[in-house]
């Protein structure tokens, strides 16, 4: 049974996590919001097939699932059983100064030289100390992570015109080593605002960290969940622009969060309070008076250590902190839309074309300010500028069958520089019938009939036909056709007809011959 879409993402991001970021199975199942087990699992399963990140451009989801997923590696010997350690034991050592949890393995395995590995022996551990309700100090790598949240209070903006007040939102960021902070007004928390002040944040930092922790809302959580976050497709897309991976605060826990919500608090007292007898017309004017207060809280000096937020920045998270990519992540929001049965897909009351072998697949649609991207099982079959125009369609020849393509090549000016090819005669005659339609399509099969008659009676007497159905006021199909038949094509020109010479009517709908040169 083949998986599911979502699936092969998550193990798309699996990949990249461990391989490109280098983070350890746990990470990255907290990441995605799987299993360590599945995790490894994975992780496995890649390496038997010989793949590694980055995955190859033309490697689409049904095919990478062949390649880990097709054949079943025989199940591994069971597991002997081995000795555990006490973790009450264990857990009373880690209370000491400067014992860690690789000292205590290695004493374990010095008793015990068949005993578990270290991966195993700490998880076990981590699974006994969840039940004792505890809490450790965390210690924080410099680089590694960025707390994010929005405190509950707002900034109100005063329309300089009406005098009507908006609220908005304060995004508030802070770096886990150093508490150094990054704050904006925004003008809500929905997904474009969230997604454009991470964008700045990077900027203002200079770089991106390893792992972002928001809190749930919806802009970066789909669905909330202990266990199996999921998240908003382009918040996960913006993380992996900048190689960062995003662990979600788990609910009602603040104390996975706790930097961000001492952050929030610090933010409320040095910044909100402080600029809550000011009156802001814009919401530029009200960041730059943040920016102010930003700058003078991360410079302030720590009570009781040596220096400031700033000065911690500048030693310890700005030199760890990842490069920034070349380009800023561009904001694109996510569609699921069905292939019609004119391989093309509607996208906000507009369509546009995929390759017609896709009739009737499910692609995801990457809609950003400028382009529209089509994908289908994870690969890109189709790029647009993305149009505002309602109801019209963007097609792209490529996607056309071949037949499709022929019949759009078909244009009035083509077809009578077709005619003209023959002779003057033939392509003012196909002129003369395509004005005579109330539109030039209705006259397309038969300016093609006409110039199909080449084929059997020669150019020489396609013209002389043509000259000679002009001279009595008959530019159809049928009368070439049977002028040919009748040889009347080599008898001697009639007198041209009484309505032939009558100047034609000027209205808004009589073309004339001119309209197609």
């Amino acid at each position: 049974m083949p998986r599911p879409r979502a699936a092969m993402r998550k193990i798309r991001e699996v990949l990249r996590l461990h391989e490109a970021e280098h983070l350890s199975a746990r990470a990255v199942g907290i990441a995605v919001g799987l299993p360590r087990t599945t995790v490894r699992h994975y992780l496995g399963r890649a390496e038997e097939a010989g793949l590694s990140w980055p995955l190859p451009d033309a490697l689409d989801d049904r095919e990478l699932e062949e390649r880990l997923f097709g054949k079943r590696s025989a199940p591994p010997p069971a597991t002997l059983r081995r000795p555990e350690p006490d973790w009450a034991a264990v857990h009373r050592e880690l209370r000491r100064p400067h014992v860690t949890l690789m000292l205590l393995w290695t004493e374990y395995r010095e008793r015990c030289p068949d005993g578990f590995g270290y991966s195993w022996f700490a998880e076990r551990y981590r699974t006994y100390a969840q039940h004792l309700d505890v809490v450790l100090r965390q210690e924080h790598r410099a680089g590694e992570k960025l707390f994010i949240d929005f405190p509950g209070d707002t900034i109100p903006i005063v329309d300089p015109k009406t005098g009507e007040i908006t609220r908005a939102e304060l995004f508030v960021a802070v770096l886990g080593a150093s508490n150094y902070t990054y704050a904006e007004a925004v003008p809500s928390q929905a997904l474009p605002h969230w997604v454009g002040a991470h964008v700045r944040c990077f900027a203002h930092l200079g770089g991106s960290p390893a792992i972002l922790v928001p809190d749930n809302l919806r802009s970066a959580v789909t669905k909330a969940d202990r266990y199996e976050a999921d998240l908003n497709r382009t918040y996960e897309e913006l993380a992996a622009h900048y190689g960062c991976a995003v662990i979600p605060a788990r609910p009602y826990k603040p104390r996975d969060k706790a930097k961000a919500e001492q952050g929030v608090l610090v933010a409320e007292r040095w910044i909100l309070a402080a600029l809550r007898n000011r009156t802001f017309y814009s919401l530029a004017e009200a960041n730059r008076a943040i920016a102010i207060r930003v700058a003078w809280l991360n410079a302030r000096p720590f009570r009781k250590l040596d220096g400031s937020r700033l000065t911690l920045f500048e030693a310890l998270d700005r030199p760890a902190l990842r490069p920034l990519p070349e380009r800023p992540y561009e904001y694109g929001v996510w569609r699921r839309a069905k292939v019609s049965i004119d391989y093309h897909v509607e996208l906000e009351r507009h369509y546009y074309s995929v390759p017609y072998q896709l009739v009737g697949e499910v692609c995801e649609a990457r809609l950003s300010a400028t382009t529209v991207e089509l994908f289908v099982r994870g690969r890109r079959v189709a790029s647009h500028a993305r149009s505002a125009e309602r109801f019209k369609a963007t097609t792209t020849a490529a996607h056309m069958p071949e037949a499709h393509r022929r019949h759009l090549e078909w244009t009035p000016g083509r077809l009578v520089a077709w005619g003209e090819q023959a002779g003057p005669a033939t392509g003012r005659l196909i002129a003369e019938l395509m004005a005579r339609r109330p539109h030039p399509e209705q006259g397309y099969r038969s300016c093609l009939g006409i110039l199909r008659l080449a084929r059997r009676y020669g150019d020489e007497r396609l013209e002389a036909a043509c000259a000679r159905a002009l001279v009595i006021d008959a530019p159809t199909y049928r009368s070439v056709d049977s002028i040919l038949k009748h040889n009347l094509d080599s008898q001697p020109l009639p007198a041209p007809s009484p309505t032939r010479g009558r100047p034609r009517p000027e209205h808004a709908n009589v073309r004339g011959p001119r309209y197609y040169e």
